[in-house]
C-alpha cells in the first residue's frame, strides 16, 4: 500500500502548520515545515513586491526543492508517512501574483526542471477564510515582517489560491482534496473541530487504503 504523503495548503495565516502539527502528533507521521523566517528578502519583499520578487520566490523555491529532496531519501522511500505545511505547487501560486510576465516564464521553467521527479503528496488539506479572519489571524502571530502584508494583497492572493486549488482538482483526480473553512471551524481554539478534522483525515486515509 502507498505511504501517507499528506499536505496542507492554504493562504497565509489560515492554520497550516498547526494542523500539520496535530495531524503528525496524532498520527506519528514525519512533520515537514516549510522554512519562512530565514529568507532573507522577505522584510524587503513586503517593501518592495516588484523589486525583490524573483530573489524571494528562488530562494523559497529552492529550499522547498532541498526539504522535498531530503523527505524522499530519508522518509518516504524508507516508507514512512508524512505530512507537510506546504505543498511545492505554491511557489507557482505567488509568483504568478508577484513576478514580470518574463520573469515568470524564466521561474516556471526553473520550476518544472526542479519538481519533475520530487514526491507528490497523495492528499491535499486545502485551508481557506475570509479576509477579514485571515488578517486577524496574522496580526495575532506578531510577525514583523507580515505587519507589512497588505489587505489587498492577501484577497489577491486568497482568490489566486481559490483558481489553483479548482484547477489542481480537475487536473489531479487521483488526489483528494479536503477543504475546511477557517470561518466556520476553529481547530486551533476548538478541540471539537480539530477532532472532527482528524476524522475526515482518516476516513480518507483508509478510504484510499493508505498504509498509516
Amino acid at each position: 500500500m502507498p505511504i501517507p504523503f499528506i499536505t496542507v495548503e492554504g493562504p497565509i495565516g489560515v492554520g497550516k502548520t498547526s494542523l500539520s502539527k496535530a495531524i503528525a502528533d496524532t498520527n506519528n507521521f514525519h512533520l515537514l515545515k516549510e522554512i519562512v523566517d530565514e529568507n532573507p528578502f522577505l522584510n524587503k519583499f513586503y517593501e518592495d513586491i516588484e523589486e525583490w520578487s524573483f530573489q524571494t520566490e528562488m530562494f523559497f523555491l529552492c529550499n522547498r526543492y532541498k526539504q522535498l529532496s531530503d523527505i524522499q531519501k530519508k522518509y518516504i522511500s524508507k516508507q514512512q508517512p508524512v505530512v507537510a505545511d506546504y505543498h511545492i505547487f505554491k511557489n507557482l501560486i505567488f509568483a504568478k501574483r508577484t513576478l514580470q510576465p518574463e520573469e515568470y516564464v524564466k521561474y516556471e521553467t526553473i520550476y518544472r526542471t526542479l519538481t519533475h521527479d520530487m514526491p507528490k503528496p497523495n492528499m491535499v488539506i486545502y485551508l481557506h477564510a475570509s479576509l477579514d479572519t485571515l488578517m486577524k489571524r496574522i496580526a495575532l502571530r506578531g510577525r514583523e515582517f507580515e505587519k507589512m502584508i497588505s489587505a489587498e494583497y492577501m484577497e489577491q492572493l486568497s482568490a489566486d489560491y481559490h483558481t489553483f486549488i479548482q484547477h489542481f482538482e480537475e487536473t489531479h483526480p487521483e488526489i483528494p482534496v479536503l477543504r475546511f473553512n477557517g470561518d466556520e471551524i476553529d481547530f486551533v481554539q476548538n478541540e471539537s473541530d480539530l477532532t472532527w478534522i482528524l476524522d475526515q483525515v482518516q476516513e480518507t486515509l483508509e478510504k484510499r487504503s493508505l498504509q498509516v
